[in-house]
């Protein structure tokens, strides 16, 4: 599974300004079994590392597999219990179960040291053909709904907390491998549409002096 995530965490460091994190301490955000920690620090060494995710099951596995890597991993709601720890911190498609924007940039903020930065995906799927029956699947499948932000509502979430905030539309950079059927989208146009259109990367950062 997480070996079909790498060449999207590869597009998403090519795109992280921050190259040298050996002092930085790092928040993944739905961590799941911890792969995007164990890749990153393969990438760009950082000082330690901690991934929060709600699955238990998945924080288990995740601690299981960091050998002697400096992460811990833990089943939390509460990132912003580290108050002030992290430098830099993630989430890749998390913010589309989040209901309560506002909070969730609080607790970012709470997390992340002044200066801190924060990078987030998102895909604004509302205009996609294909987005009932994705929302169907994924509602029946998944312990939190999915929740239809545009990208107005993040943006002034965090830009309400103080936040600096840059987007930076994701796209393909080589050929995308179709199949069929595919698990969301019901047509490649609508596929086509999420790919060139609809995938985001935010960047909040956290004013010099949080408070």
């Amino acid at each position: 599974m997480e070996d079909m995530h790498l060449r999207f965490w590869h597009k998403i460091l090519d795109m992280v300004t921050e190259k040298d994190l050996s002092s930085y301490s790092v928040l993944d955000l739905g961590c799941n079994q911890g792969g995007f920690l164990r890749y990153l620090y393969g990438q760009r060494p950082f000082k330690n590392g901690i991934g929060v995710d709600l699955a238990r099951q998945s924080v288990e596995v995740a601690n299981q597999r960091k050998g002697s890597l400096p992460l811990y991993y833990e089943a939390t709601t509460t990132p912003e219990k580290f108050e002030n720890h992290f430098d830099l911190a993630f989430s890749m498609s998390v913010i589309y179960l989040i209901s309560d924007l506002k909070e969730h940039a609080w607790k970012i903020k709470k997390a992340l040291k002044p200066g801190g930065v924060y990078y987030a995906t998102y895909t604004d799927y509302n205009g996609n053909p294909s987005l009932p029956e994705m929302k169907k699947k994924i509602d029946q499948n998944g312990s939190v709904p999915m929740i239809l932000h545009d990208l107005d509502d993040i943006a002034n979430a965090f830009l309400q907390e103080g936040f600096t905030v840059g987007i930076w539309r994701l796209i393909p950079d080589s050929f995308i491998e179709l199949s069929q059927p595919d698990r969301f989208f019901q047509r490649i146009s609508h596929r086509m549409l999420y790919e060139y259109e609809q995938a985001y990367i935010f960047r909040f950062v956290v004013p010099d002096h949080a408070d």
